[in-house]
């Protein structure tokens, strides 16, 4: 059975403990460990990969959400909080659920349902998705493998845990997000201009204070952190 390595933070006693019983329920979770606070876990996140973050959101010194911050490459988030109110703020940090407190196993078991299926989903695309060829890359596109020339990318759109692949005639996605597409040696032609956007300069026909226009005429935004980057492009 595939086994997730997963980390329980909570600084309430009775929450922890619950949490901890219901994942030992399901073989297929590792728990690395358990932790009173989001400082007294951070030690682990750099050294220990792990899959599943289950989180308190209000707890003392900095909360769940600044320590998703700083571990934004975990795959899985699952807050369970007494708080519903920072549920819009926690979904914009890749959350894939969010629990409100008092915990209920039928509820955990439902989050769990959408993590193996989540998980499960993420291997098989990162094994068979997306390849390398000289110049190409290769997408599974259902029973199906396009080829696309590297050179006919006019721009990377990122949407999420995906990244669209944007050429004159198609979009194709591939499961991957955009910071670790821009890290594959094929890419690093690309340079991003926005959180969302990544360009090559060979397709850049004007470029404006705010956006820049593609030789098909599409506009984009350029990031305000990202300003440095239009210097690469001229």
């Amino acid at each position: 059975m595939k086994t997730w390595n997963c980390i329980i933070v909570d600084d309430e006693d009775v929450d922890r403990l619950m949490v901890v019983a219901f994942a030992k329920k399901f073989p297929q979770l590792n728990i690395i460990g358990t932790y009173k606070s989001a400082e007294d876990a951070i030690d682990i996140l750099n050294k220990t990969s792990i899959d599943i973050l289950f989180l308190d959101i209000d707890m003392p010194g900095f909360s769940g959400v600044e320590l998703r911050k700083k571990a934004m490459e975990v795959p899985v988030c699952i807050f369970i909080t007494g708080h519903a109110e920072y549920a819009v703020e926690s979904f914009e940090l890749e959350t894939l659920d969010f629990i409100v407190k008092p915990l209920r196993f039928e509820r955990f078991e439902r989050a769990m349902q959408r993590i193996e299926q989540f998980l499960e989903i993420k291997e098989k695309a990162t094994l068979f998705e997306l390849s390398f060829g000289e110049n190409a890359i290769f997408i599974k596109e259902g029973s199906e493998k396009s080829k696309i020339n590297l050179f006919d990318i006019l721009y990377l759109e990122a949407l999420k845990d995906y990244t669209l692949l944007v050429t004159p005639q198609k979009k194709h996605c591939v499961w991957s997000n955009i910071g670790s597409l821009l890290k594959q040696d094929p890419f690093q032609s690309f340079t991003r201009i926005h959180r969302s956007f990544a360009i090559q300069k060979q397709f850049v026909k004007k470029i404006y204070a705010q956006e820049i226009m593609l030789s098909n005429n599409a506009l984009l935004p350029v990031g305000r952190s990202y300003k440095e980057s239009l210097k690469l492009l001229l």
